[in-house]
């Protein structure tokens, strides 16, 4: 069994990641912290998890996560960075679902995140966790820096355009919708029920956090830089991402079969589902599941080629890549603990 401690698990992505973890079968929940409900039961602040997670919360000090094999943290940005190198140092193996290990310059990710980063070196070490891109990496990894909601949809739509080189990079597009749960698990007054219900909104249109690590995952792909407009949007709906994305065809591509390389792709990825032609997924199919559903189009046989990607934010876009994340790291089958059928309606 996996020993398995979770940092912070009060939020969305934490009560997520406890509801995979706890039917894991290869998994041994043995610590669960929190410093403002330590000595709470766990299923007292989240009722879904009665009978099965029988834990107390309990402070950081107190949690010996050094004797866990790997670690979870689900705390907001800047939190992971300052107790990572304590665990890497005492064997654990380190999953950051926040944002502290995505982005490898340094400078870059402090004009983002307006904080001083304080583990520099475990940031150039660390394996940027997108499965169908980086598996053989992430085996071997002892800090994984678990993608951001966004830029997994974003990514993986993109993707198999930006290997195959058909597409203009210096021209990309993504225009993505989430639900209001991708903000948090905290009072603000624009995710209020009066405030985000029955509306719909952009934000983040001058600059969104998430811009950079999408950029230089495409850029890596790529092998030199890509230009993207990325535009998040707000939706009335608590799960789920909605990614349109929009590509140009290099001068000269014209003969090309985009359902046979997109399938080709992602032949053999569990959580991949590449949609027959003509498609249009919604969210509400990968609700509560693992899964990144896609379809590409190519409207009217021009040089546009629009690519649709869903997920479900806090499972694909975050726990549940985690824990997909987990078992490659410790060699089990890495469907475990998420073979789960989405929920509908």
């Amino acid at each position: 069994m996996i020993k398995v401690g979770v940092v912070g698990g009060t939020g969305y992505t934490g009560v997520e990641l406890l509801r995979l973890l706890c039917r894991h079968p290869g998994v041994d929940l043995v610590a669960i912290t929190s410093r403002g409900e330590a000595g709470m039961a766990v299923s007292d602040i989240f009722p879904s998890l009665r009978h099965r997670v029988a834990l107390k919360f309990v402070a950081p000090q107190d949690a010996a996560l050094e004797k866990c094999d790997a670690v979870f943290f689900a705390t907001p940005n800047g939190i992971a960075m300052k107790q990572a190198a304590e665990l890497v140092a005492a064997g654990v193996r380190v999953i950051d679902l926040a944002a502290d290990f995505r982005i490898r310059d340094i400078a870059e990710w402090e004009k983002w995140y307006g904080m001083e980063h304080a583990a520099p070196a475990l940031a150039a070490e660390a394996v940027y966790g997108l499965p169908e891109l980086n598996r053989d990496q992430i085996r071997s990894a002892r800090v994984l820096a678990n993608p951001g909601c966004y830029p997994t949809a974003v990514q993986l739509g993109f993707l198999p355009l930006i290997e195959a080189g058909l597409i203009d990079g210096g021209h990309l597009i993504a225009d993505v919708k989430s639900g209001v749960s991708g903000a948090g698990r905290k009072a603000e007054v624009h995710t209020l029920l009066p405030e985000a219900a029955d509306s719909f909104k952009a934000y983040g249109v001058a600059g969104h956090r998430h811009l950079p690590e999408i950029r230089q995952g495409l850029s890596r792909v790529a092998g030199k830089p890509v230009e993207l407009t990325f535009v998040p949007h707000l939706t009335p709906m608590i799960r789920g991402i909605h990614a349109t994305l929009y590509g140009r065809l290099q001068p000269g591509v014209s003969e090309v079969d985009l359902q046979a390389l997109y399938e080709a792709r992602y032949a053999g990825e569990a959580f991949v589902d590449v949609m027959p032609a003509g498609s249009h997924p919604e969210t509400r199919s990968v609700r509560a599941s693992n899964l990144c559903r896609i379809a590409v189009h190519r409207p009217q046989g021009g040089d546009t080629v629009v690519v649709l990607s869903v997920i479900d934010n806090l499972v694909k876009g975050a726990a549940g890549q985690a824990v997909q994340n987990l078992n490659i790291m410790f060699g089990v089958d890495e469907e475990a603990g998420l073979d789960i059928v989405p929920v509908s309606p």
